[in-house]
């Protein structure tokens, strides 16, 4: 195995603890704004930090990791970590690609924009299909009112509408703030961590000559 490539892996390996460090103590809800249930929350980023400095499959791995540590955790029978695995392996192959595509700084601005565009739309999606009605089953037994009694903070919420409801005021405007932060943390420190990556590789591959 090739210096550069147990950097990568050491890399890969240590933003992946991160990831799932970042699941488990840096979230948290806007209880004023959103449904307490929905947290904002940080494990994302190191993923896209990944597949920016290391390339789309070592981004998609972080993510793929990450899910598979979390699994035994699970209080939603794994659902919520599927979305979770979809959600990111689909924003950080989307950001990635671009950037790999178009590398320069208008490149990674135009991978985020598209990231966050199918970060939001995935989330809705899965949201507007299933993830709602298999909360209701798992949870309440087949009955809406307890969930519609935790949505209270969207106006006007009822058993009759709370699905257009959560969507128009929860789902959407919750995930484009989430991953707006998150890619708005990586435009900031990215340069930063991706300097540090190359220059760790550079060191090794002259001690190894």
């Amino acid at each position: 195995m090739t210096r550069k490539r147990v950097i990568q892996l050491t890399v890969i390996a240590n933003l992946t603890a991160l990831s799932v460090l970042f699941y488990f103590t840096l979230k948290f809800p806007l209880p004023f704004l959103f449904p307490s249930f929905l947290d904002i929350q940080f494990s994302n980023l190191p993923a896209i930090i990944g597949g920016y400095a290391l390339g789309p499959i070592a981004g998609s791995a972080i993510v793929a990791i990450r899910t598979l540590i979390k699994l035994p955790f699970s209080s939603t029978a794994m659902v919520g970590e599927l979305i979770d695995l979809i959600v990111g392996v689909a924003t950080v192959l989307t950001s990635s690609l671009i950037y790999k595509k178009i590398h320069t700084k208008k490149g990674a601005i135009y991978g985020m924009i598209a990231g966050i565009f199918v970060w939001v739309l995935i989330a809705v999606m899965a949201n507007w299909l299933f993830v709602l009605d298999f909360y209701i089953e798992f949870y309440f037994d087949g009955a809406v009112e307890p969930l519609v009694g935790m949505l209270s903070v969207i106006p006007g919420v009822t058993v009759d509408n709370y699905l257009e409801r959560f969507i128009l005021y929860a789902a959407i405007p919750f995930n484009i703030l989430l991953a707006t932060l998150v890619y708005a943390i990586t435009f900031l420190v990215y340069k930063r961590i991706s300097h540090l990556i190359h220059e760790l590789s550079d060191k090794f591959a002259t001690n190894g000559k």
